[in-house]
């Protein structure tokens, strides 16, 4: 029997445009110690005119690079092949930052943004940096078992490739390969349901039934953060405050710089936890104070201090005029909030809640400069009509099932307030709204899952870390077992080679 100490075990969760790690499983699983992006940089060689995106075509592949697991999954995120560099050419994580900040001539890759792994060196030297940089094992002695969460629907051949990395390049002591929305499922403590995994620029929706995945009603659909980003900075356009700051009257700035800095605005805003997201046919409100507080759940949450505050300010309130008090409630429903941004200030109101429309509605982005890796053939759906789609495609007799378990996540769950029910009230009308005409298979409701609030290190977080939660879950039981049958040692490895990843993995039970 392989026995593992909790303290040795590495979690890694790869998505398209982030990488998150960290090592060492206690009883309180904690948050991932490293968050990267998930792409590398090359300097340009002397003579290279390449621009910095493929030169390959469809079908075309070398050892070391493959074409897109599917065009539904295609990114327009940057990637340049170079079958000739090593995995010592690319600089990862803090090196590629700084390169860039710098200004030196550097080629970025995204190698994962297809789903899929687009060449094997830069990924190879992604983890090759969060392993010995950032969490600074040693490959000689390295006694860690290794969990790693990927995106669904990998090519058998890229799950053989990718345990062949861990154990022949960094000598890991064990292996495990999870699909990432299988992850976030078992994070909301869920076996039913359907992962919604908002991405920068793909939403990738995957249903599973009794904990196992349902390959053909996966579908993905070409909206993401990106576009969202795009909606609100054209939104801001008719901001005085915003274009004032953007562009100064005395000193006006030119295209190019006016919207680099609303781009850059807009993703202030959204990681600054100013947006929330009302429900369809709704407005932004705030919530009126019940009178009761709820002691035990006040010192559970830690928000003894907010809580003071909050009580202190009421009272305050409560002692000015009555001129004030109506004037407290004018901005109130304004909605208005000053923003410190590159020594400006900046007054947004309620258009900031509009951020996230063009999941729910894309032909908002009609006309704007929307960035797509192909040209998109056909309607692009909305988010709710393509969840409802491929929830449609399980079997008549698991959908009431699925339903029980919406599950939204993505890095924007853990910044903006709001999705889940938004997408909620927008899916009712797929599902029975008359009880006359119920069945015993028909779903009668939709429950929006969220991560329990027992697991403390992520209770301020959000749901976007449930991918890595997930990981760490799944490693904390695969890793102790007695039978190893979900995850493979070395000794698997050295009898049956690559191929025991796909025998013995939590994505294959």
């Amino acid at each position: 029997m392989v026995s593992f100490r909790d303290s040795s075990v590495v979690i890694i969760e790869s998505g398209r445009t982030l990488i998150r790690a960290g090592v060492g499983l206690q009883d309180l699983l904690k948050a991932p110690s490293v968050e990267i992006q998930a792409r590398v940089g090359l300097r340009r060689n002397p003579g290279d005119s390449t621009n910095g995106t493929s030169s390959l075509k469809p079908g075309e592949s070398s050892e070391n690079l493959r074409p897109s697991a599917s065009s539904s999954r295609a990114s327009s995120l940057p990637f340049q092949p170079s079958p000739s560099a090593k995995v010592h050419d690319y600089l990862v994580g803090s090196q590629l930052d700084e390169a860039l900040a710098a200004g030196q001539d550097i080629i970025v890759s995204w190698p994962f943004a297809d789903g899929d792994v687009r060449d094997w060196t830069q990924a190879e030297a992604l983890w090759k940096y969060v392993l010995f940089h950032t969490l600074q094992l040693k490959r000689t002695q390295n006694e860690s078992p290794i969990m790693l969460s990927m995106p669904v629907g990998l090519f058998r051949d890229s799950s053989e490739r990718i345990c062949q990395i861990f154990f022949e390049r960094f000598n890991v002591a064990g292996f495990g390969l999870l699909d990432r929305p299988m992850a976030q499922l078992y994070a909301a403590g869920q076996l039913n349901g359907v992962v919604v995994d908002i991405g920068h620029e793909i939403t990738d929706i995957t249903p599973i039934y009794d904990g196992f995945i349902m390959q053909k009603a996966r579908s993905s659909t070409p909206l993401g953060i990106r576009d969202c980003q795009v909606y609100l900075a054209n939104l801001l356009r008719s901001n005085q405050s915003v274009m004032t700051a953007a562009s100064p009257p005395d000193k006006p700035s030119d295209t190019e710089v006016t919207q680099k800095f609303l781009d850059d605005f807009v993703k202030y805003v959204w990681t600054e936890g100013l947006v929330r997201v009302p429900s369809d046919g709704q407005t932004v409100e705030i919530p009126e104070d019940e009178g009761v507080t709820d002691i035990a759940a006040v010192l559970v949450a830690g928000k003894e201090k907010a809580v003071i505050e909050s009580g202190m300010k009421k009272k305050l309130t409560a002692k000015a005029s009555a001129a004030e008090q109506a004037r407290a409630r004018e901005i109130e429903a304004l909605d208005l909030v000053t923003v410190e941004f590159r020594e400006h200030s900046i007054t947004l109101g309620k258009e900031r809640h509009r951020f996230c429309e063009p999941l729910f509605d894309p032909t908002l982005l009609n006309g704007l400069p929307v960035e797509r890796a192909d040209p998109y053939e056909g309607r692009i759906l909305p988010l709710q009509e393509a969840v409802a789609f491929s929830v449609r495609q399980t079997d008549v007799a698991q959908r009431q099932y699925i339903w029980q378990g919406l599950f939204i996540n993505g890095d924007l769950t853990n910044h903006v307030k709001g999705i889940g029910a938004a997408l909620q009230s927008r899916l009712a009308p797929f599902i029975l709204s008359t009880p006359d005409q119920a069945t015993d298979v028909q779903p009668r409701s939709i429950r929006v899952l969220t991560v329990p609030e027992y697991f403390a290190e992520y209770r301020e977080k959000g749901d976007g870390f449930a991918a890595f939660l997930g990981t760490s879950i799944v490693a904390k039981i695969a890793f102790n077992e007695s039978h190893g049958k979900n995850f493979v040692s070395k000794t698997d490895y050295n009898e049956k080679g690559p191929h025991a990843v796909l025998e013995m993995s939590p994505a294959s039970m």
